[in-house]
């Protein structure tokens, strides 16, 4: 007869058994809150890998396309939309390897395994957003971005303001906005409110007490592992990541722990709670501008699949 475990030890596997599932529980819930469609003004910003924003960019090819062909560049009659779509234009002998450090996720690494296995080099190109190189006059007429000592002119006639892709999205969702500055990055795109406050939220919530406690949290974990960060963008973007293609054995050490830390310390849990506040409060306080844009944005979708419709 199979001898029963004492009490006592029954009573410690069970316990034992709790905390693994709390944990798994816990782990899932760090990597569901790490995703931008977490976050309250993720409402408010089209995606472009859906269904109308794949409308969207192929709507904007095709009338690219159309006003290429306008100023003169007769080989784009010709042109397959399905070779551009999903694109965007770079200007030919500028396109490099971009790095791969870092990734889409707001709060970086969450996963120890995948830490340990790809470092903190888990930038992945998004099937949506492709660059694509094209000869520089072309370039300029598709963008309106010019270099010194290019001509604001295609075959004698003007290049649009913002060049054939900017007229193209004019004609999609109507007049531009007014441009706006995050940061360093001047936004002048159809999603520049909900981008501007999303990055003032996150500026404002750093700021408060319960991210800073967060903080120290983490950094005192990394400590505990022989590792020195402040907080745990500094670990992420430590330059001696970048250079390479693969990551080193310290990277990966580095991210493990750094991801690790998170889970242990409740870290991401923390900071996307006071950051959701601060856009909550963003929100009700610009509610007006952002419903205003969204019905905008969706009027520019119905526009898009008319013209994908008719062409």
């Amino acid at each position: 007869m199979r001898k029963l475990l004492p009490l006592a030890l029954t009573g410690v596997l069970a316990l034992s058994a709790c905390q693994f599932a709390g944990d798994d529980d816990a782990d899932d819930g760090a990597h569901h809150l790490n995703a931008m469609k977490a976050f309250p003004l993720h409402a408010y910003i089209p995606d472009a890998a859906s269904r109308d924003g794949k409308a969207t960019g192929k709507a904007q090819w095709i009338l690219a396309k159309q006003c290429m062909v306008r100023l003169g560049f007769t080989g784009f009659k010709s042109l397959d939309i399905r070779t551009v779509e999903s694109t965007y234009p770079v200007r030919k002998g500028t396109l490099s390897n971009s790095s791969k450090v870092g990734d889409d996720s707001p709060y970086g690494v969450d996963d120890p395994d995948l830490a340990a296995e790809h470092g903190y080099h888990n930038r992945q190109q998004q099937e949506s957003d492709q660059p694509m190189e094209w000869p520089a006059d072309q370039y300029t007429a598709l963008t309106g971005v010019f270099e010194s000592g290019d001509s604001h002119r295609a075959h004698g006639s003007p290049i649009p303001r913002s060049g054939c892709m900017g007229e193209a999205m004019r004609k999609i969702f109507g007049p531009e906005p007014k441009p706006t500055k995050v940061g360093a990055v001047k936004l002048s795109g159809y999603y520049s409110i909900a981008m501007e406050l999303w990055y003032e939220a996150h500026k404002q919530a750093t700021k408060e007490p319960a991210w800073k406690k967060a903080n120290r949290a983490w950094s005192d974990c990394m400590k505990d592992k022989g590792l020195h960060y402040p907080d745990p963008d500094e670990a992420s973007t430590d330059t001696d990541w970048y250079g390479t293609d693969k990551p080193s054995g310290k990277e990966k050490k580095t991210a493990a722990a750094d991801a690790q830390c998170k889970l242990d310390t409740g870290y991401i849990q923390a900071v996307h709670a006071v950051e959701s506040r601060a856009q909550k409060a963003a929100i009700a306080k610009n509610k007006k501008a952002l419903d205003d844009r969204r019905a905008a944005n969706e009027r520019a979708m119905v526009n898009a699949r008319k013209i994908v419709d008719k062409s």
